[in-house]
């Protein structure tokens, strides 16, 4: 990836950010070359912060880091896009966006995900997906298991409700084990568009 950091007198590129599910812009930093190198290897978008004068991994002290999933230079090679699951809100107002958008998806999937990924990493005593996280990899790949067959139970008989019921238990706890192993839906799809090939 060939990057023009001299293009500016200051050794930065502007880096826009956008949400790897939803595709909404969620802020816009800048990057030197060490910020580049710290978010390609740790995974976690890091600035240089020209107020602070360092490099700073958004959400060090929030706990919202933006994990990277796909870094492209435009054809210019001096603008750097981004796309990340964000952990929480991305805005140190608290807000989704740093335009005070709702980071919505018309993906239903996309957005549960998204709220899998924050009782796992914001857990709540009151959250059912927060306590189940609590008990380990063990009882939720034994609850996928649970669900599995209470669906293929389902399946035998005729009573539409009671498998869409099931198959929902399914699917959401599935999505928790994948969360659980540091994945989603989108990498199990990508296998899946490879073996189409």
């Amino acid at each position: 990836m060939d990057i023009n950091f001299q293009k500016s007198p200051d050794g930065l590129v502007p880096a826009i950010v956008q949400d790897a599910a939803t595709f909404r812009v969620l802020m816009l930093g800048y990057m030197n070359q060490e910020a580049l190198d710290k978010t390609l290897q740790e995974k976690k978008v890091t600035f240089f912060s020209r107020s602070k004068q360092r490099l700073w991994t958004k959400g060090e002290e929030s706990g919202h880091f933006l994990l990277l999933q796909d870094l492209q230079v435009d054809c210019d090679n001096d603008t750097l896009l981004i796309k990340a699951n964000p952990v929480g809100p991305v805005c140190h107002t608290g807000a989704d966006t740093c335009w005070n958008e709702p980071n919505l998806s018309n993906d239903f999937l996309a957005r549960l995900e998204s709220v899998i990924a924050d009782r796992k990493n914001n857990p709540s005593d009151s959250s059912y997906t927060s306590r189940l996280f609590a008990k380990g990899i063990n009882k939720i790949a034994q609850k996928v298991g649970e669900e599995a067959v209470e669906i293929v139970i389902e399946a035998k008989d005729n009573n539409k409700d009671l498998f869409l019921n099931e198959a929902a238990d399914l699917l959401f706890h599935y999505l928790v084990l994948l969360s659980a192993k540091g994945h989603q839906l989108s990498d199990v799809l990508a296998v899946l568009k490879e073996r189409h090939k």
